[in-house]
């Protein structure tokens, strides 16, 4: 799951890598760049409870291998896009077949392991996407140097048939086929499940959706930033491409050991609220990159704004799962991934046309603000859900006392 997850990021930040080079070859604005990100964005928010149900019912193994054969030629065939039309079809296709990653990774989390320790095997399946992130522009940047753009998504079709011939070993392994068995000890629990009319739903996409959209304004608007107010070359731009994810991915550890450590996966609820509490704030120097001389500093002051967005996603994983039941880890994910996904797609054509003014500094604040707006709409939507008073959440409790019991 790691690796799946990786190689999804692998695919999706070559366009955000190669985003300068290929807007000057193909003459596309920022702001159609902002749409080509919409088309993906759209299709991943649709494509992640779709492949969370998906996964829920015919598993892990038949469920992934089916996603990643379509967004391996989804991505291979961004080789052939010429304009706006071909770029946006083949991302939509590609954003679609990615709805499964994360979905995947959590069902596997569940499947395989405690409750105990679930907040980190969540953080090392997540993180492959971060880790995809990190080695990208090291990896992408001199194939595109030699083989040009086309060859870069080539190669990203190469890497995806390359992780369905290892799935096809992997995928018959025991402790992936204890599916039904799972299934077993999931039904003896309460069936709680994700629904629009539940405040936990809401509150659970609110964190997020909007505490972690710094993730993806940071990927998807970094290398033009870079390009287009900082001067910095194509080559400029590979070569340091990878420190802002470098700090998605320790995040995710390190708000995974705190989340299981501290917050008990979840289950505490005054932890948790005291951990997004101290996410909100430290969402904030965000805005202030614009406003920083020091290139090297600026870079700091994004890595450090993945850092805090990876513990939003990792604490709301944790809060969905501590609620609702174990049968519906897939649609969790989906919903955690997919409302995400909206989120981007429907700010960032506005942060290309703030980027097309130059008009850095309020898209900068714009993205600083969102998570911010997160944690108080999660906060009242969790006071109104039926445990939001209380110090734990009763579908916790309740197994925990039948094993003191027993």
């Amino acid at each position: 799951m790691l690796l799946v997850s990786m190689i999804s990021y692998i695919d999706r930040n070559t366009l955000a890598l190669l985003a300068p080079t290929i807007l000057h070859d193909t003459h596309l604005s920022a702001e159609q760049y902002g749409f080509i990100i919409s088309a993906f964005s759209v299709a991943y928010m649709v494509g992640n409870p779709v492949w969370g149900r998906i996964l829920d019912r015919i598993g892990v193994r038949a469920g992934m291998g089916a996603a990643v054969s379509l967004w391996t030629l989804a991505s291979a065939s961004h080789a052939f896009a010429a304009g706006f039309r071909t770029f946006a079809a083949a991302r939509f296709v590609l954003g679609f077949g990615e709805g499964a990653t994360f979905p995947g990774g959590l069902r596997t989390v569940i499947q395989t392991l405690p409750p105990e320790h679930r907040a980190r095997g969540t953080a090392v399946a997540y993180s492959g996407g971060s880790l995809g992130a990190v080695i990208t522009p090291v990896i992408v940047t001199p194939i595109a140097a030699a083989w040009g753009w086309r060859g870069a998504f080539w190669f990203t079709g190469a890497v995806g048939v390359i992780w369905l011939l290892l799935w096809a070993m992997i995928g018959k392994r025991g402790d992936l086929a204890r599916e039904k068995a799972a299934r077993a000890a999931a039904a003896a629990s309460p069936d709680a499940s994700p629904n629009w009319a539940d405040p936990c739903t809401w509150a659970f996409i609110a964190a997020y959706a909007l505490g972690s959209f710094p993730t993806g304004y940071v990927l998807y608007g970094t290398s033009l930033y870079l390009n287009a107010a900082l001067h910095k070359s194509q080559l400029q731009i590979g070569g340091v491409l990878w420190i802002p994810p470098l700090g998605w991915e320790v995040g995710y550890f390190f708000w995974g050991w705190v989340t299981d450590r501290f917050a008990r996966a979840g289950a505490s609820a005054p932890a948790l609220r005291r951990q997004f509490l101290l996410l909100m704030w430290l969402s904030l120097p965000l805005a202030l990159v614009p406003r920083v001389a020091s290139f090297p500093l600026a870079m700091v002051m994004l890595f450090f704004a993945m850092f805090i967005a990876a513990g939003f996603i990792i604490g709301s994983i944790a809060y969905a799962t501590s609620r609702f039941s174990e049968n519906h880890g897939g649609l969790i994910a989906g919903l955690g991934a997919g409302s995400w996904s909206a989120v981007v797609g429907l700010v960032m054509p506005g942060i290309g046309r703030l980027f097309d003014l130059q008009m850095y500094s309020v898209a900068f604040t714009i993205a600083a603000l969102i998570p911010i707006a997160g944690y108080f709409a999660w906060k009242e939507l969790d006071r109104r859900s039926p445990y939001g008073r209380g110090t734990d959440s009763p579908e916790v409790a309740v197994p925990n006392a039948i094993k003191s019991a027993g």
